[in-house]
C-alpha cells in the first residue's frame, strides 16, 4: 500500500465527527419524523400537538388550538400548566429552552409529571425546533407571558417576560424549514383527520382547527363528551346497526387504564382500531390479542349458558373468534406507561402483561353489559351463527386453497407463468388484467424472477361479500392459490391454526404487483383488488407485500427517438422539451388505451424492467381515513357514495363516459 492511499484510509480519533445541538437532526431528519415529504412535514403538527394532548392526560388541559397562518407558519397553544421555565438545575438555562434545544429532554422521563404520554422518545420539541426556519415559544406561567425566539433550532433570543396574566398553558408558532422539506404547505384535511381522532380517544377535550391563509377564514371544533361511543357512531356512519347501544368497557384504574368500544352492523367485515397513548397501532400487539381472545371466550361463554345456538340436525357448528368479529366495529385504547413498540412500522405493542390485563377487563365488562342487555345478546349470536354456517359453506374452497409443498397435494392455478427462481424474496407476482396483457407480460418478463397470473373480468367485492361467496369467486381463489399463504383463521382464539389458515412466512412471492390499464375500468379492477387485500389479507400490506405498476398513458415518437410519459402534465413538459430541440421534426402521439396495446419488449421497458420501472408501494398512512374509504367507496350505502361523488366531483380530471 503506498503512503498516499494509508494516508487517505487512516483511521484515528480525528476522523469521528461529534454533532453537536439539533444539527444531529438536520443531518438525518428522516431518522426522527420518517421523511422530508408530505407525512414528515405534518409529523411536525403531531409531535407539538401531542405534548398538548399529554397535559390533557395529565388532566391540566382542556382545550387545544391550531391555527394555520397565512405566513405558512402552524400555531399550537393550550391551556395546560405551561412549559416550566425556571431555571434548569444541571444546564443552567430556564427548562424551556433546554426542552427545546436538547435532545430526549422533558417530562416525560419523570413520572411524577406525566403517568403515560403520546411519546417516550422525548425528542418531539427540539425535532420541531431543528426543522423549523425559526420557531417563537410563549409559555404563560406563574403570573406572567415569557417569550424565547429560534433559528434553525439555535437560541435567538434569551427568554424575556413580555406581560402579565392569570392564564396558564403554552403557545409554540413554528415555519418549516424550507432547506429541509420538500414541501412546505400542510393540508388542512390530514391534520383535521389526526386531530378529530385525538378528541375521540380524550372525551370532553376541545380540539379546534383554523385555516387563516385564505380570506375566508375555516373553522373546525372537535369536542366528543361520549368518546370512543362516539367514535364507533362515526365509523360505523352509514351502515346499518345491529344494535343501537354501544358496548363500552372502562377499567381506568391500574397501571393499564383500559377503554373499549364496539358495535355490530349488518355487514361482514370487521373493523378494530387500536391504540396505544393515544397512537393508532395499525399492526395491532398484545392489547388487540387480549380483546380479541376475550370478546371470542365472552360470547362463546354467553352463547353456552343461555342456549342460543340452535343446531340443525346432523349440524356439527362451533363458533370461532373470526364468527364473532363479522360485523364488528370496535376502538380498543389503552394507557401503558413504558410501551414497548415492535413490528414493521413500529406500531405493534409488545408488552406482555398487557394482554391479560385487556383480556380481563373486557370479558368482565362483556359479561356484566349481555347480562343487562340479553336481546343484543341474542342478535349477537345469531349473527355469528349465520356467519359460522357460512364459513363452514366456505371451508372446502379454504381448505382447497392451499401453499404447493413437498407435502402438500394442491397444485398452482394452470394460468399462473410461474418463476423459475424460489426464493420467495427475489420473486415477483404480477397479477394483470386481462389475457391480452397478460400475454404479452407472459413473452416479456424475466422469467427467472417474475410470474404473471392474469385476471379475467372484474374480481368479486370484499366489502359486500360474505366469506363462502368470496371463497367461490374463480379470481380470488386462483389469487389466493397463487399466493400461497392460505386465507382467514386467527390463531389468537385458540392457539391453534390449521394448515389453509393465512400465514406470511409462507408467502410465495415478497412483491405482489397490481397491473392494470390506465383506464377507469382498470381503476376500478384495482380498487377491487385492493378492497380485497386490505380486508382480507391486510397484513400483506402492512408487510409493504402490495405494488402498484405505473404503466405509461402516452408513447412520444419524433424520428427515432422514443419517450413514454405517465400523465398529461409530464406529456405537455416533454413535448414543449422536445420540440424546443428539435422543431423541424414531427412529434407523433400515441395514447395507450390498455397494457394489450403494448408488445412484449415495450410493457418489459415501461413497465416491467426493475432498472427503469415506477411500482408504487401501498401502505396504511391512516387507519380511520382508510376504512372509512373502502366503507364509503365499495360499501352498500348508496347515498354515502353519491355524497363523496358530489363533494368531489370538481377535482376529476379524467372522466370516461
Amino acid at each position: 500500500m503506498t503512503k498516499d492511499v494509508k494516508e487517505k484510509t487512516k483511521y484515528g480519533a480525528e476522523k469521528i465527527t461529534v454533532l453537536k445541538g439539533l444539527e444531529a437532526v438536520r443531518r438525518r431528519p428522516a431518522m426522527y419524523i420518517g421523511d422530508i415529504g408530505k407525512r414528515g412535514l405534518h409529523h411536525l403538527i403531531y409531535e407539538v400537538v401531542d405534548n398538548s394532548v399529554d397535559e390533557a392526560l395529565a388532566g391540566a388541559c382542556t382545550k387545544i388550538k391550531v391555527s394555520f397562518n397565512k405566513n405558512g407558519s402552524v400555531t399550537v397553544e393550550d391551556n395546560g400548566r405551561g412549559i416550566p421555565v425556571d431555571i434548569h438545575k444541571v444546564e443552567k438555562r430556564p427548562a424551556v429552552e433546554v426542552v427545546m434545544t436538547l435532545l430526549h429532554a422533558g417530562g416525560k422521563f419523570d413520572k411524577g409529571s406525566y403517568k403515560v404520554s403520546g411519546g417516550l422518545h422525548g425528542v418531539g420539541v427540539s425535532v420541531v425546533n431543528a426543522l423549523s426556519e425559526w420557531l417563537e415559544a410563549e409559555v404563560q406561567r406563574d403570573g406572567k407571558i415569557h417569550r424565547q425566539k429560534y433559528e434553525r433550532g439555535k437560541v435567538k433570543t434569551k427568554l424575556e417576560v413580555i406581560g402579565k396574566t392569570k392564564k396558564t398553558g403554552t403557545k409554540v408558532t413554528f415555519l418549516p424549514d424550507p432547506e429541509i422539506f420538500k414541501i412546505t404547505t400542510f393540508e388542512f384535511n390530514i391534520i383535521s383527520d389526526r386531530l378529530r381522532e385525538l378528541a375521540y380517544l380524550n372525551s370532553g377535550l376541545e380540539i379546534s382547527l383554523i385555516d387563516k391563509r385564505t380570506d375566508e377564514k375555516r373553522e373546525e371544533k372537535y369536542k366528543y363528551v361520549g368518546g370512543l361511543k362516539d367514535f364507533i357512531k362515526f365509523l360505523d356512519a352509514g351502515i346499518q346497526p345491529l344494535h343501537n347501544k354501544v358496548i363500552t368497557v372502562e377499567k381506568p384504574e391500574g397501571e393499564v387504564p383500559v377503554e373499549v368500544a364496539l358495535r355490530y352492523n349488518s355487514g361482514y367485515t370487521e373493523n378494530i382500531l387500536t391504540f396505544v397513548n393515544n397512537i393508532n397501532t395499525i399492526e395491532g400487539g398484545t392489547h388487540l390479542s387480549g380483546f380479541r381472545s376475550a370478546l371470542t371466550r365472552g360470547l362463546n361463554s354467553y352463547a353456552n349458558k343461555n342456549n342460543l345456538v340452535k343446531m340443525k340436525k346432523n349440524e356439527k357448528l362451533a363458533l370461532s373468534g373470526e364468527d364473532f368479529r363479522e360485523g364488528l366495529t370496535a376502538v380498543v385504547s389503552v394507557k401503558v406507561p413504558e410501551p414497548q413498540f415492535e413490528g414493521q412500522t413500529k406500531t405493534k405493542l409488545g408488552n406482555g402483561d398487557v394482554k391479560g390485563i385487556v383480556d380481563a377487563a373486557v370479558y368482565e365488562g362483556l359479561q356484566d353489559f349481555l347480562e343487562e342487555n340479553p336481546s343484543i345478546g341474542r342478535r349477537i349470536i345469531e349473527k355469528a351463527v349465520l356467519s359460522a354456517r357460512s364459513r363452514s359453506a366456505a371451508r372446502k374452497a379454504r381448505e382447497l386453497i392451499r401453499r404447493k409443498s413437498a407435502l402438500g397435494s394442491s397444485t398452482l392455478p394452470g394460468k399462473l407463468a410461474d418463476c423459475s427462481n424460489r426464493d420467495p424474496a427475489m420473486c415477483e407476482l404480477y397479477l394483470v388484467e386481462g389475457d391480452s396483457a397478460g400475454g404479452s407480460a407472459k413473452q416479456g418478463r424475466d422469467r427467472r424472477f417474475q410470474a404473471i397470473l392474469p385476471l379475467r373480468g372484474k374480481v368479486i367485492n370484499a366489502e359486500k361479500a360474505r366469506i363462502d361467496k368470496l371463497l367461490s369467486n374463480n379470481e380470488i381463489q386462483t389469487i389466493i392459490t397463487a399466493i400461497g399463504a392460505g386465507f382467514g383463521g386467527s390463531g389468537e382464539d385458540n392457539g391453534e391454526k390449521s394448515a389453509a389458515d393465512f400465514d406470511i412466512e409462507k408467502l410465495r412471492y415478497h412483491k405482489i404487483i397490481i397491473m392494470t390499464d390506465a383506464d377507469v375500468d382498470g381503476s376500478h379492477i384495482r380498487t377491487l383488488l385492493l378492497t380485497f387485500f386490505y380486508r382480507k389479507m391486510p397484513e400483506l400490506i402492512l408487510n409493504g407485500n402490495i405494488y402498484l405498476a405505473m404503466p405509461p398513458l402516452y408513447k412520444l415518437k419524433q424520428g427515432k427517438k422514443e419517450m413514454y410519459v405517465y400523465d398529461e402534465n409530464e406529456k405537455d413538459i416533454t413535448i414543449t422539451r422536445m420540440q424546443k430541440e428539435n422543431q423541424a421534426k414531427k412529434i407523433d402521439m400515441q395514447r395507450y388505451k390498455g397494457l394489450g396495446e403494448m408488445n412484449p419488449e415495450q410493457l418489459w421497458v415501461t413497465t416491467m424492467d426493475p432498472e427503469r420501472r415506477t411500482l408504487m408501494q401501498v401502505n396504511i398512512e391512516d387507519a380511520v381515513e382508510a376504512s372509512t374509504a373502502f366503507q364509503e367507496l365499495m360499501g352498500s350505502d348508496v347515498e354515502a357514495r353519491r355524497s363523496f361523488i358530489e363533494k368531489n366531483a370538481e377535482f376529476v380530471s379524467n372522466l370516461d363516459i
